[in-house]
Protein backbone atom coordinates (compact mmCIF):
# COMPACT_ATOMS: atom_id res chain seq x y z
CA UNK A 1 0.00 0.00 0.00
CA UNK A 2 1.10 3.45 -0.76
CA UNK A 3 2.12 5.68 1.82
CA UNK A 4 0.81 8.53 -0.78
CA UNK A 5 -1.57 11.27 0.56
CA UNK A 6 -4.22 12.35 -2.14
CA UNK A 7 -6.10 15.58 -2.15
CA UNK A 8 -9.25 15.25 -5.07
CA UNK A 9 -11.24 18.51 -5.95
CA UNK A 10 -14.14 16.81 -7.33
CA UNK A 11 -17.11 19.38 -9.42
CA UNK A 12 -20.90 19.37 -8.27
CA UNK A 13 -22.58 18.67 -10.96
CA UNK A 14 -27.11 18.69 -12.09
CA UNK A 15 -28.96 15.91 -13.64
CA UNK A 16 -31.59 15.08 -16.23
CA UNK A 17 -31.05 18.88 -17.50
CA UNK A 18 -35.01 18.57 -17.82
CA UNK A 19 -35.92 15.32 -20.09
CA UNK A 20 -32.92 13.58 -20.06
CA UNK A 21 -33.78 11.71 -17.00
CA UNK A 22 -31.04 9.40 -15.62
CA UNK A 23 -29.13 10.30 -18.79
CA UNK A 24 -27.62 14.12 -19.08
CA UNK A 25 -25.86 15.72 -16.35
CA UNK A 26 -23.26 18.97 -16.67
CA UNK A 27 -20.70 19.46 -13.90
CA UNK A 28 -20.73 22.78 -11.79
CA UNK A 29 -17.96 25.14 -10.65
CA UNK A 30 -18.92 23.82 -7.07
CA UNK A 31 -16.77 21.80 -5.22
CA UNK A 32 -16.07 19.14 -2.87
CA UNK A 33 -12.69 18.12 -1.59
CA UNK A 34 -11.42 14.31 -0.54
CA UNK A 35 -7.88 13.82 1.24
CA UNK A 36 -7.25 10.36 1.82
CA UNK A 37 -3.71 8.52 3.02
CA UNK A 38 -3.16 5.44 5.03
CA UNK A 39 -3.00 5.66 8.81
CA UNK A 40 -2.54 2.93 11.77
CA UNK A 41 -6.09 4.26 12.58
CA UNK A 42 -8.95 5.32 10.39
CA UNK A 43 -9.96 8.90 11.07
CA UNK A 44 -12.56 10.76 9.10
CA UNK A 45 -12.22 14.45 9.76
CA UNK A 46 -15.38 16.40 8.22
CA UNK A 47 -15.25 19.85 7.47
CA UNK A 48 -18.05 22.99 7.36
CA UNK A 49 -21.51 23.44 7.62
CA UNK A 50 -22.34 21.48 4.50
CA UNK A 51 -21.18 18.13 6.11
CA UNK A 52 -22.76 18.47 9.33
CA UNK A 53 -24.88 15.09 10.08
CA UNK A 54 -22.36 13.26 8.30
CA UNK A 55 -20.98 9.77 10.24
CA UNK A 56 -17.01 9.93 11.10
CA UNK A 57 -16.74 6.33 11.76
CA UNK A 58 -16.32 3.34 9.03
CA UNK A 59 -20.14 4.18 8.04
CA UNK A 60 -18.98 7.12 6.46
CA UNK A 61 -20.09 6.91 2.47
CA UNK A 62 -16.21 8.02 1.48
CA UNK A 63 -14.53 4.68 3.34
CA UNK A 64 -17.03 2.77 2.47
CA UNK A 65 -16.76 3.16 -1.16
CA UNK A 66 -12.39 3.23 -0.97
CA UNK A 67 -13.11 -0.22 0.86
CA UNK A 68 -14.94 -1.56 -2.43
CA UNK A 69 -12.17 -0.45 -4.56
CA UNK A 70 -9.86 -1.89 -2.71
CA UNK A 71 -11.62 -5.08 -2.39
CA UNK A 72 -11.71 -4.94 -6.50
CA UNK A 73 -8.24 -4.43 -6.79
CA UNK A 74 -7.63 -7.43 -4.45
CA UNK A 75 -5.75 -5.80 -1.97
CA UNK A 76 -6.57 -6.00 2.26
CA UNK A 77 -8.60 -2.50 3.00
CA UNK A 78 -6.64 -0.40 5.31
CA UNK A 79 -6.97 2.13 7.84
CA UNK A 80 -7.41 5.43 6.32
CA UNK A 81 -7.37 9.32 7.13
CA UNK A 82 -10.16 10.99 5.53
CA UNK A 83 -10.72 14.58 5.37
CA UNK A 84 -13.55 15.25 3.65
CA UNK A 85 -15.53 19.50 2.69
CA UNK A 86 -18.23 20.45 0.41
CA UNK A 87 -19.20 24.04 -1.13
CA UNK A 88 -22.35 22.35 -2.18
CA UNK A 89 -25.27 21.18 0.52
CA UNK A 90 -25.78 17.72 0.79
CA UNK A 91 -29.61 16.52 -0.13
CA UNK A 92 -30.17 18.99 -2.61
CA UNK A 93 -29.81 17.57 -6.03
CA UNK A 94 -26.41 18.82 -6.49
CA UNK A 95 -24.65 15.21 -6.68
CA UNK A 96 -23.67 15.56 -3.50
CA UNK A 97 -23.16 11.71 -2.69
CA UNK A 98 -22.23 11.20 -6.30
CA UNK A 99 -19.24 13.57 -5.71
CA UNK A 100 -18.51 11.75 -2.54
CA UNK A 101 -18.26 8.35 -4.38
CA UNK A 102 -16.14 9.77 -7.26
CA UNK A 103 -13.71 11.36 -4.79
CA UNK A 104 -13.25 8.18 -2.61
CA UNK A 105 -12.86 5.72 -5.57
CA UNK A 106 -10.03 8.56 -7.38
CA UNK A 107 -8.80 8.60 -4.27
CA UNK A 108 -8.57 5.10 -3.48
CA UNK A 109 -7.13 4.24 -6.92
CA UNK A 110 -4.56 6.22 -6.57
CA UNK A 111 -3.62 4.91 -2.93
CA UNK A 112 -3.61 1.50 -4.59
CA UNK A 113 -1.00 2.09 -7.33
CA UNK A 114 -4.26 2.80 -10.32
CA UNK A 115 -5.00 -0.43 -10.74
CA UNK A 116 -7.93 1.26 -12.40
CA UNK A 117 -8.53 3.34 -15.80
CA UNK A 118 -11.34 6.35 -15.14
CA UNK A 119 -13.45 4.29 -17.67
CA UNK A 120 -13.74 1.78 -14.84
CA UNK A 121 -13.92 4.10 -12.11
CA UNK A 122 -17.07 5.56 -14.16
CA UNK A 123 -18.42 1.78 -14.65
CA UNK A 124 -17.92 1.07 -10.67
CA UNK A 125 -19.30 4.94 -9.88
CA UNK A 126 -22.06 4.11 -11.66
CA UNK A 127 -23.03 0.96 -10.37
CA UNK A 128 -22.27 2.15 -6.62
CA UNK A 129 -24.56 5.07 -7.55
CA UNK A 130 -27.46 3.04 -9.52
CA UNK A 131 -27.34 5.80 -12.54
CA UNK A 132 -24.28 7.50 -14.30
CA UNK A 133 -25.59 11.52 -14.60
CA UNK A 134 -24.03 12.83 -11.55
CA UNK A 135 -21.28 11.02 -11.46
CA UNK A 136 -19.97 11.13 -14.99
CA UNK A 137 -19.75 14.98 -14.98
CA UNK A 138 -18.04 14.74 -11.50
CA UNK A 139 -15.36 12.48 -13.06
CA UNK A 140 -15.09 13.63 -16.15
CA UNK A 141 -15.99 17.44 -15.91
CA UNK A 142 -18.35 19.22 -19.19
CA UNK A 143 -21.52 17.90 -20.47
CA UNK A 144 -21.97 13.91 -19.67
CA UNK A 145 -25.03 12.07 -21.97
CA UNK A 146 -24.56 8.36 -20.75
CA UNK A 147 -26.45 4.95 -20.58
CA UNK A 148 -26.71 3.03 -17.25
CA UNK A 149 -25.04 -0.31 -19.05
CA UNK A 150 -27.03 -3.19 -19.27
CA UNK A 151 -24.78 -6.18 -17.85
CA UNK A 152 -23.03 -5.77 -14.72
CA UNK A 153 -19.64 -4.63 -14.88
CA UNK A 154 -19.55 -3.40 -18.60
CA UNK A 155 -18.17 -0.04 -19.61
CA UNK A 156 -20.69 2.95 -19.60
CA UNK A 157 -21.04 4.04 -22.83
CA UNK A 158 -20.57 8.04 -23.16
CA UNK A 159 -20.03 10.89 -24.74
CA UNK A 160 -18.28 14.78 -23.57
CA UNK A 161 -19.64 17.59 -24.63
CA UNK A 162 -18.03 20.57 -23.77
CA UNK A 163 -20.72 23.37 -22.29
CA UNK A 164 -21.40 26.35 -24.33
CA UNK A 165 -19.11 29.15 -23.65
CA UNK A 166 -21.54 31.97 -22.45
CA UNK A 167 -23.37 29.42 -20.60
CA UNK A 168 -24.30 30.22 -17.10
CA UNK A 169 -26.22 28.07 -14.07
CA UNK A 170 -28.07 29.94 -11.64
CA UNK A 171 -29.20 27.42 -8.91
CA UNK A 172 -31.83 27.78 -6.39
CA UNK A 173 -31.11 25.93 -3.53
CA UNK A 174 -35.04 25.68 -1.16
CA UNK A 175 -33.49 25.60 2.62
CA UNK A 176 -35.12 22.04 3.05
CA UNK A 177 -33.81 18.47 1.61
CA UNK A 178 -35.32 16.54 -0.39
CA UNK A 179 -34.33 12.55 -0.53
CA UNK A 180 -33.59 11.26 -3.58
CA UNK A 181 -36.06 7.99 -2.45
CA UNK A 182 -39.01 10.32 -1.79
CA UNK A 183 -38.29 12.15 -4.84
CA UNK A 184 -38.64 8.43 -6.91
CA UNK A 185 -41.14 7.25 -5.30
CA UNK A 186 -43.51 10.00 -6.70
CA UNK A 187 -42.89 8.82 -10.45
CA UNK A 188 -45.63 6.24 -11.69
CA UNK A 189 -44.43 2.78 -13.01
CA UNK A 190 -46.03 3.30 -16.60
CA UNK A 191 -46.32 6.28 -19.13
CA UNK A 192 -48.50 7.07 -22.05
CA UNK A 193 -46.76 6.73 -25.21
CA UNK A 194 -47.74 10.23 -26.52
CA UNK A 195 -45.59 11.13 -23.15
CA UNK A 196 -42.54 8.75 -23.70
CA UNK A 197 -42.39 10.02 -27.39
CA UNK A 198 -42.04 13.71 -26.10
CA UNK A 199 -39.48 13.06 -23.96
CA UNK A 200 -37.26 11.21 -26.59
CA UNK A 201 -37.94 14.65 -29.27
CA UNK A 202 -37.03 16.76 -26.50
CA UNK A 203 -34.08 14.96 -24.87
CA UNK A 204 -32.75 14.32 -28.39
CA UNK A 205 -33.00 18.34 -29.49
CA UNK A 206 -31.56 18.77 -26.11
CA UNK A 207 -28.21 17.12 -26.80
CA UNK A 208 -27.84 18.40 -30.23
CA UNK A 209 -28.80 21.82 -29.15
CA UNK A 210 -25.99 21.54 -26.25
CA UNK A 211 -23.46 20.53 -28.55
CA UNK A 212 -24.01 23.35 -31.26
CA UNK A 213 -24.43 26.10 -28.77
CA UNK A 214 -28.00 26.53 -29.78
CA UNK A 215 -29.02 28.24 -26.64
CA UNK A 216 -31.71 29.54 -28.39
CA UNK A 217 -33.38 26.13 -28.46
CA UNK A 218 -33.15 24.96 -24.64
CA UNK A 219 -36.32 26.82 -23.37
CA UNK A 220 -37.94 24.40 -26.07
CA UNK A 221 -36.06 21.39 -25.45
CA UNK A 222 -35.48 21.46 -21.58
CA UNK A 223 -39.49 20.34 -21.17
CA UNK A 224 -40.18 17.34 -19.44
CA UNK A 225 -43.28 14.82 -18.82
CA UNK A 226 -41.13 12.14 -17.27
CA UNK A 227 -40.26 13.42 -13.61
CA UNK A 228 -41.18 16.66 -13.49
CA UNK A 229 -44.53 17.02 -13.56
CA UNK A 230 -45.02 14.62 -10.45
CA UNK A 231 -41.90 16.12 -8.26
CA UNK A 232 -43.32 19.69 -9.02
CA UNK A 233 -45.96 19.31 -5.71
CA UNK A 234 -43.07 18.46 -3.63
CA UNK A 235 -41.37 21.56 -4.46
CA UNK A 236 -43.12 24.94 -4.24
CA UNK A 237 -42.10 27.40 -6.81
CA UNK A 238 -41.14 24.85 -9.21
CA UNK A 239 -44.05 24.97 -11.91
CA UNK A 240 -44.16 28.49 -12.27
CA UNK A 241 -40.47 28.95 -12.68
CA UNK A 242 -40.21 26.06 -15.31
CA UNK A 243 -43.12 27.49 -17.17
CA UNK A 244 -42.27 31.26 -17.28
CA UNK A 245 -38.27 31.50 -16.67
CA UNK A 246 -37.49 31.87 -20.26
CA UNK A 247 -39.98 35.43 -19.78
CA UNK A 248 -37.60 36.64 -17.32
CA UNK A 249 -34.00 36.28 -18.66
CA UNK A 250 -33.54 31.97 -18.36
CA UNK A 251 -32.66 30.55 -22.08
CA UNK A 252 -34.15 27.68 -20.04
CA UNK A 253 -35.25 25.73 -16.57
CA UNK A 254 -35.55 22.91 -15.05
CA UNK A 255 -35.48 20.52 -11.18
CA UNK A 256 -31.67 19.95 -10.93
CA UNK A 257 -31.59 16.00 -10.59
CA UNK A 258 -33.95 14.59 -7.79
CA UNK A 259 -34.56 18.54 -6.04
CA UNK A 260 -35.31 20.29 -4.55
CA UNK A 261 -33.00 22.68 -6.13
CA UNK A 262 -34.02 24.25 -9.07
CA UNK A 263 -31.67 25.19 -12.03
CA UNK A 264 -32.17 28.21 -14.48
CA UNK A 265 -29.70 28.94 -17.36
CA UNK A 266 -28.96 32.01 -18.45
CA UNK A 267 -26.44 33.73 -20.96
CA UNK A 268 -25.91 37.00 -19.84
CA UNK A 269 -25.36 38.99 -16.31
CA UNK A 270 -28.56 40.69 -17.61
CA UNK A 271 -30.50 37.46 -18.15
CA UNK A 272 -29.26 36.42 -14.37
CA UNK A 273 -30.58 39.45 -12.84
CA UNK A 274 -33.84 39.20 -14.61
CA UNK A 275 -34.50 35.37 -13.44
CA UNK A 276 -32.89 36.24 -9.66
CA UNK A 277 -35.97 38.91 -9.70
CA UNK A 278 -38.25 36.74 -10.82
CA UNK A 279 -37.28 34.07 -8.81
CA UNK A 280 -37.53 35.90 -5.75
CA UNK A 281 -40.98 36.85 -6.02
CA UNK A 282 -42.44 33.21 -6.96
CA UNK A 283 -40.25 31.80 -4.08
CA UNK A 284 -41.57 34.95 -1.18
CA UNK A 285 -44.88 34.38 -2.75
CA UNK A 286 -44.63 30.75 -1.29
CA UNK A 287 -42.96 31.33 1.57
CA UNK A 288 -39.97 29.17 0.80
CA UNK A 289 -36.93 30.31 2.31
CA UNK A 290 -33.40 29.78 -0.16
CA UNK A 291 -30.58 31.05 -1.91
CA UNK A 292 -29.20 30.89 -4.80
CA UNK A 293 -25.48 30.44 -6.26
CA UNK A 294 -24.48 31.45 -9.97
CA UNK A 295 -21.89 29.01 -11.37
CA UNK A 296 -19.83 28.51 -14.20
CA UNK A 297 -19.90 25.00 -15.82
CA UNK A 298 -17.12 22.85 -14.83
CA UNK A 299 -14.72 21.58 -17.95
CA UNK A 300 -11.75 19.79 -15.81
CA UNK A 301 -13.83 17.49 -14.02
CA UNK A 302 -11.63 15.95 -10.78
CA UNK A 303 -8.35 17.21 -10.08
CA UNK A 304 -5.60 15.63 -8.11
CA UNK A 305 -2.84 16.57 -5.91
CA UNK A 306 -0.58 13.51 -4.68
CA UNK A 307 2.20 14.32 -2.39
CA UNK A 308 4.72 11.70 -1.89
Amino acid sequence: MSETFVRVKIPASTANLGPGFDTLGMALQLYSVVEMKPSRQTEIVLEGKEMQGVPADKSNLIYRVASILFQRAGLEVPELYIRASSEAPLTRGLGSSASAIVGALVGANILAGEPFTREQLFAMATEIEGHPDNVGPSLFGGIIVSLAPEEKGAPVPFVRLEPPKDLQALVVIPEFALSTEKSRNVLPEVYSRPDVVYNVGHSSLLVAALAQGRLDLLGKAMRDRIHQPYRAALVPGLQEILDEATMHGAVGAALSGAGPTILCLTDSAEGRAKVESFVDRVMSGHGIAYRTMALRPDSHGVQVEIQK
